[in-house]
């Protein structure tokens, strides 16, 4: 493994089962009463989010946090970027104050690929275009596997537009690493050009596959990605997509429903099925900080091999947490 976590293929099933093994202990350092921990004193990380974050970059920095790293915030409103600054420079920038990782969110493709020629600092991807968003996955596979215990043999359907979401790529990518069987639901206009190499079923059909699965895996319609209309209206989309109310019924009681967020209530998930006792969304926000606790420790903590897992007396309580 190299010293950037780039895209969720760069892991395989046994570097995404090692993170989520690390996770259950930075999940349980996130209950103690002060969920913090030295790991990470004396590293420096940064946000360098060119699109619009809540929980991700929150995630993020509360992770960095609970290890006791320091860290940068870079907010491009307010950067010499409106002043016509590169990219290039502006990562030169950052990098020559000091930083052990950067966090890089981009609206373009294989821009967290590009930085990690040009800096020495370890490179995470938060999510480029419609690409990848590796941790997102991670969390995701976390949260499964606390429900189930693992993936393996699990039916997941990702509904929604699969065309403009990094989440589905990252999230097909590691649900089949582990073992589980993947349908991907969504009107022909909002799934990609080509299926070519992917590892899943297609279907056209929400109401045939619901009763089927373990996980309903809802995706916003990106409306702000999408150039142009590729479904008649929203109303129409909500009627033959839409996690209805009505749908609940034909979910098991045991189903996941899960959403990356942010949900627009009442397009593509229902208020009442996110309110849902099945719906497991919060849970994976929390989850996040736990799954990236991991992340940063793993390439900052333990020689940067996302492959070598630490010791545990690594992740214990410094004198203060102790008390």
């Amino acid at each position: 493994m190299t010293k950037h976590l780039l895209s969720i293929d760069d892991l395989g099933r046994d570097g995404i089962e090692e993170i989520l093994e690390l996770t259950k202990s930075f999940a349980e350092v996130s209950a103690r009463r002060i969920p913090k921990v030295p790991a990470l004193r004396g590293k420096n990380i940064a946000w360098l989010f060119y699109e619009d974050s809540t929980r991700t970059r929150l995630s993020f920095e509360t992770a960095a946090k609970r290890l006791s790293a320091d860290t940068m915030n870079f907010s491009v409103s307010s950067s010499s970027v409106n002043k016509g600054e590169s990219l290039r420079d502006t990562c030169l920038t950052i990098t020559a104050m000091g930083v052990d990782a950067i966090v890089v969110r981009h609206r373009s493709a294989g821009v967290p690929w590009q930085i990690t020629k040009w800096v020495d600092a370890s490179v995470i991807n938060a999510g480029d275009g419609w690409h990848e968003h590796p941790t997102q996955a991670l969390l995701d596979c976390f949260t499964i596997q606390q429900r189930f215990g693992s993936l393996e043999g699990r039916h997941v359907a990702i509904v929604g537009d699969i065309k403009h979401s990094r989440v589905a790529r990252s999230n097909l990518a590691a649900f089949t690493a582990l073992g589980a069987e993947v349908t991907l639901v969504a009107p022909q206009t909002l799934l990609p050009p080509s299926l070519e190499g992917w590892n899943c079923k297609v279907s056209h059909d929400l109401d045939a596959v619901l009763p089927t699965v373990d996980v309903a895996y809802m995706l916003r319609m990106q409306l702000e990605r999408q150039k142009q209309a590729l479904v008649p209206t929203l109303r129409e989309y909500t009627a033959g997509y839409g996690l209805t109310e009505q749908r609940l019924d034909n979910l098991g009681s045991e189903t996941m429903i899960m959403h990356p967020g942010p949900m627009n209530r009442g397009v593509e998930i229902a208020p009442s099925a996110a309110d849902d006792p099945r719906a497991v969304i919060t849970n994976q926000v929390a989850n996040g900080v736990s799954v990236r606790m991991a992340v940063l420790f793993l390439l900052l903590g333990s020689g940067g091999d996302l492959g070598t897992l630490p010791e545990p007396e690594s992740v214990q309580p410094d004198d203060g947490d102790a008390r």
